[in-house]
């Protein structure tokens, strides 16, 4: 048994804004944040937050010494010694891991390099371009990078 093909498909002329869209996820304009960590659950919440940027953070350690990089993992323990974040440093290959116990200071420093990236903006633009009949027209993924 086989479907129809393809020239004997309907054809589809529903506009998008016409089509039941889903909600999206809501992120903050977290860039150039530094939280205030004054207790254990402060930290633990600006850590879940530096987990879920899609930019580079500071992480100041109490000795001092400063990392910045992508925070791409992170485990939550008992306790502060227990729990760590995994850090890949803007300027090495070295993954790092430190410890939530040894953080000081945390700075939302980088770029959100999908800020303004929606599904919703990219549509929008997409039929702007179409009605104006200007531009090349892909369903390719454009740069982050601006």
């Amino acid at each position: 048994m086989t479907g129809p093909r393809h020239a004997e498909r309907p054809a589809h002329t529903a506009h998008p804004d016409e089509l039941e869209v889903a909600p999206g996820f809501q992120h903050e304009g977290l860039q150039g944040w530094v939280p205030e960590l004054a207790n254990e659950d402060e930290l633990r919440a600006a850590l879940e937050k530096a987990f879920d940027y899609r930019g580079d953070v500071t992480i100041t350690r109490k000795d001092g010494t400063k990392f910045e990089g992508y925070i791409f993992d992170r485990v939550g323990g008992k306790n502060l010694e227990n729990s760590f974040v995994r850090l890949l440093p803007k300027d090495s290959n070295q993954r790092m891991k430190i410890s939530y116990g040894e953080i000081a200071a945390l700075a939302f420093s980088g770029r959100d390099t999908a800020a303004g990236k929606s599904w919703e903006a990219w549509v929008k633009k997409y039929w702007e371009k179409k009605a104006s009949g200007g531009g090349k027209l892909s369903l390719q993924p454009e740069s982050l990078e601006e």
